[in-house]
């Protein structure tokens, strides 16, 4: 018994040995097969692999969204820059590879070498940018001289271009991301040296135009030249804009404020879209993206007309005329005056030890608020503004918009001020004098406002007493022709407010800018068209820099000097479509400087086919 259990014992082991034995073999067996099939089948394609080629990522730059006006007329898209890098990596010896490219390419070496010594800290792995915007004839070249260049490369990105070089101040310009726009964490995906909006449209809409990058997988040889493409994914476009502004329209505008220092803002009073936003002098959008030099720069920040700012929302200047609009509102609401309530002007106004003059030295005589708006008398709103006094003068104005910005989407939109008592006490530590009401009240004074803050008001009166919110983007759609409707970006037509005036206080003012314009006695008579009702006001508003001992004779005052020249109008009267505000720094008369420029805007907008329903 014991025999047979030792014999059973000995088969029972030995058929667990060669089942493991067989394990064995067949293991080998799969390895010496998986080692011919790499050795021998694929050891050629495997060789050349491990000995020169090797896998990179390389990122797709998205095409950044285009932008039309409202006609969709394409003002600003995208143009292909041949942009010249190198991978350090793959550069050696790397002297020889710059000397050759500089010859190739007739550039000086003393410009290439200085960026390759710059490049300690970045990965010899990644493309390293040495010029952009090489033109197509350095391309060919390159291309033709590949393989004596290891390591060079160049890049087709889309490169911003702008097409009508118009808007600029609206539109505004790319330019370089810097480290502080890194740490803000505003600008995912991004990295110091991308191209990112820095004004205008640019910026308040950057995430709707930049798009999504994409990025592909490639096989490159020793020399970094790729081999072949292994996958891709594709970039996403950034989404297209249409703004408000009408080309034409603006175009216009900064053709007649060509040589002018101000600015020009239109509206659509019933909707609040912003027609044309202009600002004199303008720059090159253009020359931001392809680099300008220090000397360049220099000149622009430096140029005392301001050409980089955005006079139209940024301007602050005082109302002057254009402020008796706030002024009759005030006391026709307040009941000190009504239709009929009228005030001798002798071309000055008495108040305690001085003589407040009024525009016209012999006077309006005897005036009722209509004429005292048509023919701008300043003794009438002298006296007006004395009656209501600082303080409600200041709510009207507040309650008008003035003293606060418009909430426009665009960046640094000056406030205005609105004078009080207590606001002057604050800043100054002085009380505040009867006399400085009547200076308020025909608009000089402490008084600022934005031309934007004007236009807004302007509107408003237009169209019985609302305040619209300016918007400047009509539509907002993806690349493929898709619209957004809830872009978070406020397209449509949005109430901030409504004028502090009754129906028929609004009647009595807009009689008075109808009379301005079309009775033949008004300041704005140059401003009428033959078939179109126009209704505007003038404003001329003094420099406060003028010194007490300097000339009055405007024939020989210093120009810095002489006042800025203001225009409001809408048309058509009855059934306005366009509401314009001009302003002309130290253009002396608005009568005779800016109301040239809204009738010329009015004329060109209401005679466009676009606009006739």
């Amino acid at each position: 018994m014991g025999k047979y259990l030792k014999t059973a014992d000995s088969d029972w082991f030995k058929q667990r040995l060669i089942v493991a034995m067989y394990c064995v073999i067949a293991v080998f067996v799969v390895l010496i097969c998986r080692l011919f099939y790499l050795q021998v089948i694929e050891g050629e394609e495997l060789r050349r692999l491990s000995e020169n080629n090797c896998i990179r990522l390389q990122s797709i730059d998205p095409p950044r969204g285009l932008i039309y006006d409202r006609n969709g007329i394409l003002l600003v898209d995208n143009r292909p820059s041949f942009d010249l890098s190198i991978i350090l990596k793959d550069a050696k010896p790397i002297n020889n590879t710059i000397e050759k490219l500089s010859k190739y390419i007739k550039t000086n070496l003393d410009d290439l070498m200085p960026k390759i010594n710059k490049s300690k800290g970045i990965s010899i792995y990644k493309p390293f940018l040495l010029k952009r915007d090489i033109g197509r004839d350095a391309l060919a070249v390159i291309n033709a001289h590949k393989y004596e260049l290891p390591g060079v490369e160049v890049n087709v990105v889309p490169k911003r271009h702008y097409i009508e070089r118009t808007a600029a101040h609206l539109i505004g310009y790319l330019s370089k991301m810097n480290s502080d726009e890194l740490k803000s964490g505003k600008y995912p995906g991004c990295a110091i040296g991308d191209f990112i909006g820095k004004f205008g449209v640019e910026k308040a809409c950057e995430s709707y135009l930049r798009g999504e990058p994409g990025g592909r997988q490639v096989e490159v040889n020793a020399t970094g030249q790729i081999v072949r493409i292994l996958k891709t994914v594709d970039a996403r476009p950034g989404r297209n804009i249409y703004l408000t502004i009408d080309l034409n329209l603006q175009q216009k505008a900064e053709k007649l404020l060509e040589g002018v220092a101000g600015a020009v803002a239109a509206m659509d009073p019933t909707t609040g879209e912003i027609l044309a936003l202009a600002s004199s002098p303008s720059f090159d959008q253009n020359s931001f993206v392809n680099g300008m030099s220090h000397k360049q720069w220099n000149a622009l920040i430096s140029n005392r007309l301001r050409p980089m700012g955005n006079k139209a929302i940024q301007g602050e200047y005082p109302p002057a005329s254009i402020y008796k609009i706030v002024t009759a509102i005030a006391g026709l609401e307040e009941g000190i005056i009504n239709k009929d309530t009228t005030f001798y002007c002798q071309g000055h106004y008495k108040f305690g030890d001085r003589d407040f003059r009024c525009w016209a030295e012999k006077g309006h005589g005897r005036v009722d608020v209509v004429r005292a708006l048509a023919e701008s008398c300043d003794v009438f709103f002298y006296q007006v503004g004395q009656k209501v006094g600082i303080d409600r003068l200041a709510w009207y104005a507040k309650a008008c918009g003035l003293g606060s910005a418009t909430r426009i989407n665009l960046d640094h939109e000056a406030s205005g001020l609105v004078p009080t008592a207590a606001w002057k006490k604050r800043r100054t530590g002085v009380a505040w004098q009867q006399g400085e009401t009547l200076s308020v009240a025909i608009g000089q004074g402490y008084n600022l406002v934005s031309p934007l803050q004007i236009l807004v008001l302007t509107s408003a009166v237009a169209n019985g007493g609302i305040r619209y919110k300016p918007l400047i983007l009509k539509t907002i759609e993806t690349a493929e022709g898709e619209i957004i409707s809830d872009d978070g970006f406020h397209t449509k037509r949005e109430i901030t407010g409504k004028l502090p005036a009754s129906r028929q206080t609004l009647e009595i003012v807009k009689k008075g800018l109808w009379q301005a314009v079309n009775t033949g006695k008004g300041t704005a008579t140059i401003a009428s068209i033959d078939g179109i009702d126009i209704s505007g006001k003038t404003g001329t508003a003094q420099v406060v820099g003028r010194k007490q001992d300097e000339t009055s004779d405007e024939q020989v005052v210093a120009s810095h000097l002489k006042p800025h020249a203001w225009f409001v109008a809408f048309a058509p009267s009855e059934d306005p479509k366009i509401a314009v505000s001009v302003i002309v720094e130290h253009g002396r008369h608005g009568s005779s400087t800016a109301a040239p420029i809204a009738r010329e805007l009015i004329k060109t907008y209401l005679s466009s086919s676009r606009v006739v329903e």
